[in-house]
């Protein structure tokens, strides 16, 4: 029997097309910009107000998950680049090659890493923590990876501040609501958990509209944008498997393999672009930002079909409705 397609693979799909054809621009950009920090905020309010507060101590205190996502973004991801890099040295030329060491470096991210962790129904209190954290933690240590890495010293600042009232300031505000619109979340769970893929289409939208927009299929040739992405789904696919096999070898439960695999395996654009600003000069950040650009947009597609595979494995249905056994 044939599968049924993913809806909202299908819905990446058709917003990657119609930024490409259609890409917002002017001040169409700062509109999606405001809509993606909104919806985003709506979803951080609703994942506080559902979440309970021993589930968020729980979280909190998970401190073997924390090692283990923090492990994979700033140590695990800095030697893979260094080790493709040294085996296969002309796979890409040298300022492509300096945009893939560099998106190495960067924290997690921190709205899509939450939203997958949520459909795949893992420990979200846990990858609230550990995004927020692996973002703020970022801001200071990716300048210093990046100079080991790439041989590039710069400095970085601020992003503390966004973090604050874009992500956690909602979501404490759902948990100072919970008592009052906690039971109403939870009867209507699957018609708020649309932010969730939301602000996920947003944030891909305005992104790819950026890059389209700036001449992504004109300034780098065809193969060159091939060979991208071939290194970068080899990356993600090596990080997934790492990610996977080795949370249920150190015995973590199936929630919190959830959040190991989608805050480990991320790395954000949207701090990702700042920082490259601030840490290149002007004329090399297109070419040093394209294979996150791509990477983004390849891990976004991967997580959001293991996203849904994790969900059918708690629930125990697939995708054409017929149960099974878990």
């Amino acid at each position: 029997m044939f599968r049924k397609i993913d809806t909202f693979l299908l819905c990446l799909v058709a917003t990657i097309l119609i930024a490409t054809f259609f890409p917002c621009t002017g001040n169409g950009i700062n509109f999606f910009q405001t809509l993606a920090i909104i919806v985003i905020g709506v979803m951080f309010f609703f994942q506080g107000a559902r979440l309970s507060r021993r589930a968020i101590i729980d979280g909190m205190t998970n401190w073997r998950l924390h090692l283990a996502i923090l492990g994979c973004t700033f140590v695990a991801f800095p030697l893979l680049g260094m080790g493709f890099h040294a085996l296969f040295p002309t796979f890409l030329d040298a300022d492509t090659w300096t945009g893939l060491l560099f998106l190495c470096c960067l924290p997690s991210t921190v709205q899509s890493s939450i939203a997958f962790t949520s459909i795949g129904q893992g420990n979200v209190a846990a990858a609230i923590c550990s995004a927020t954290m692996s973002n703020i933690m970022g801001i200071f240590i990716t300048p210093l990876l990046t100079g080991l890495v790439v041989h590039q010293s710069a400095s970085t600042q601020g992003g503390i501040t966004s973090i604050m009232l874009q992500l956690l300031l909602p979501f404490m505000l759902g948990q100072m609501a919970q008592p009052w619109i906690g039971g109403w979340v939870h009867r209507y769970k699957q018609v708020i958990s649309m932010t969730d893929r939301a602000s996920i289409l947003i944030v891909v939208y305005t992104a790819f509209s950026e890059a389209v927009v700036q001449g992504l299929w004109h300034r780098v040739p065809a193969a060159q944008i091939g060979r991208i992405m071939v290194a970068d789904s080899i990356l993600l696919l090596t990080v997934l498997i790492l990610t996977t096999f080795g949370s249920r070898l150190l015995g973590f439960s199936r929630r919190d393999e959830v959040a190991i695999v989608f805050c480990g395996s991320k790395k954000t654009l949207a701090s990702g672009v700042p920082m490259a600003n601030v840490l290149f000069a002007g004329p090399m950040v297109g070419i040093i930002v394209l294979p996150l650009m791509i990477y983004h947009q390849i891990q976004l597609f991967v997580c959001a079909t293991l996203a849904r595979r994790y969900a059918r494995s708690a629930t125990g249905v697939r995708t054409d409705g017929i149960a099974r056994q878990t």
